[in-house]
């Protein structure tokens, strides 16, 4: 049978799902001159090996996409990372962002909430409100979402070590604005192994920070199932400085070490998988970026079918967030960066994302300004509504260069995630160190080559100008952590504090045992137990990370 052949089973709905049913943005997609342009373009000939490496969209091995009309049935979530200073301030810029056409919301927290200190904690003096939003408790989320109706919205948090409790306060808002929690849309990053290997916010050593996750897992697929309960992230990696090939193999190789904790810990594969979803970083290598995209698709699929067995379609599919290359950004010369973003939203949808997030020009100076936000979010919406790459599916497909760097990105990620199996699995090749320093070479490699000219980064090592330093940039007052000491101070003395004593006993217990922490932790968050109270009280029964020197 021909391609052509299964091609027409496949607009048919022969392959288990009806097309009909996925409804398409408009009645017809045409070109400029009046051309009908197909959801799908393959090639005539050929048969079973086209199918069995790049299928159909919406069918295994999900290479052309997860989504039988992508985006002709609808556009990617455009998301823009937020969060700074007080909620208050935060809760502004949501609003705005909301208003100006953004369908989803993303938070960023500050340092202090993301490691679990509270913002009167003396580890936390100088950075609380700096990199995202300070939140000391129930009260601060509260109001963030103020006004927000979180039934409506999808919220993305990027939280990890701490995810557990910010999810407990997100649903905790949720249930006062009327909500309950399975009701709620969203994703929580909740990625602790790549912490360990390329960013540093851990609080916990990997086995209890594991069991954090296995518990998520589990009380969100009874409890909160529409809640995507991991972001498995490959965005930090590549930051770190990795090669395409890595963060497509070391982001893959932690998925599968969540899966086999969940699977340990007695979860139906069929039942958690189907909310993984993954995060990668669009760099500006254009068509190998693309590429990586449909490989990473391709290689989770057969990871799931046929190392875990999953059964269910929706296990087998990779589905992520991108966010465009912070790395990338240059001070110098800063509206540089506006074509940079471009290029790599086109990157992240040519590739079928789900969801984007564009950096802003200012990023590599301070926090981004609102038109500097405006002009990131604008990029997203004109390639989405005037470039036409939205009216086919997998456009570049076919292109013999994208197919042949597909093919060598799979091949050589197989090879790292074997590697990684050799050394006994993810956790034990992040404890040897060999993640570490594989990232560690490729970033080295790099940067000599920069320094040499041998890779050209513009405006910084050419074409270079001279410049007046901006005086545009957003800053966050230090007063912010003044504030928010008040305010902890207020809500611990307004709470029941008998209450909260009793709270956190009982999540004491639960860590010294088995029982499933996130009952607990959602009980203490609605009496005001701060976030800091919560994560001492587990640290006393699991310890704190310290980093090992590898050499």
């Amino acid at each position: 049978m021909t391609i052509r052949d299964e091609f027409n089973k496949w607009r048919e709905g022969v392959h288990g799902k009806s097309v009909s049913r996925f409804p398409e943005r408009k009645k017809e997609f045409k070109t400029s001159y009046g051309e009908t342009v197909e959801p799908v373009y393959c090639p005539e000939e050929g048969g079973s090996a086209y199918l069995e490496t790049r299928g159909f969209p919406g069918c295994y091995p999900f290479t052309r996409g997860v989504q039988p009309t992508m985006y002709r049935g609808r556009f990617w979530t455009m998301r823009q990372y937020a969060g700074f200073g007080t909620a208050e301030e935060s809760n502004k810029r949501y609003k705005y962002l909301l208003g100006a056409g953004q369908t989803g919301l993303s938070v960023a927290f500050d340092l202090p909430t993301q490691i679990g200190y509270d913002s009167d904690h003396p580890m936390s003096d100088g950075e609380v409100g700096k990199v995202g939003v300070a939140i000391d408790s129930l009260k601060d989320m509260e109001i963030l979402f103020d006004g927000i109706p979180l039934g409506d919205v999808s919220t993305s948090m990027t939280i990890n070590s701490t995810a557990s409790v910010l999810l407990s306060m997100y649903i905790a808002v949720a249930e006062k604005q009327g909500f309950s929690a399975d009701k709620l849309n969203g994703t929580i990053q909740n990625d602790i192994l790549k912490e360990y290997i390329a960013r540093g916010t851990y609080r916990f050593p990997p086995k209890p920070s594991m069991r954090l996750i296995t518990d998520i897992f589990e009380f969100c697929a009874s409890n909160v199932p529409k809640w995507n309960t991991i972001s498995i992230s490959g965005y930090h990696i590549r930051e770190a400085g990795s090669n395409a090939v890595q963060e497509v193999a070391f982001t893959l190789a932690d998925g599968i070490a969540y899966v086999e904790a969940a699977i340990k810990a007695g979860l139906d594969v069929d039942v958690f998988a189907p909310r993984l979803s993954f995060f990668f970083n669009a760099h500006n290598n254009l068509l190998e970026e693309v590429a990586k995209f449909r490989a990473a698709r391709r290689l989770w699929s057969e990871v799931m079918k046929n190392r875990f067995k999953a059964a269910n379609p929706k296990s087998q599919m990779l589905r992520f967030h991108t966010q465009t290359a912070g790395c990338t950004l240059t001070a110098q010369q800063p509206d540089n960066n506006i074509v940079r973003v471009a290029i790599q939203t086109l990157a992240a949808t040519l590739g079928g994302t789900q969801s984007l997030h564009t950096n802003s020009r200012d990023e590599a100076l301070a926090l981004p300004t609102e038109e500097s936000v405006r002009i990131a979010l604008r990029t997203q919406q004109i390639v989405a509504h005037e470039s036409g790459i939205a009216d086919t599916i997998d456009p570049l497909a076919g292109s013999y260069f994208v197919e042949a760097l597909t093919d060598s990105i799979y091949a050589k990620a197989r090879k790292y995630i074997e590697r990684i199996d050799e050394l006994g699995g993810m956790v034990e090749a992040i404890e040897k160190g060999f993640v570490q320093q594989e990232i560690q070479d490729s970033a080295y490699h790099y940067q000599v080559a920069v320094e040499k000219g041998e890779e050209v980064v513009v405006g910084v090592n050419k074409f270079q100008m001279k410049e007046e330093p901006p005086t545009n940039l957003l800053k966050v007052d230090r007063s912010i952590q003044v504030s928010q000491i008040a305010k902890i101070n207020d809500v611990k003395s307004s709470r029941d504090n008998d209450a909260v004593i009793r709270k956190l006993a009982e999540i004491k217990a639960a860590a010294q045992g088995s029982d499933n922490l996130m009952p607990k932790i959602l009980e203490a968050v609605k009496v005001y137990a701060t976030l800091g109270e919560i994560a001492g009280t587990m640290q006393e029964v699991f310890g704190e990370h310290k980093e090992s020197v590898v050499l």
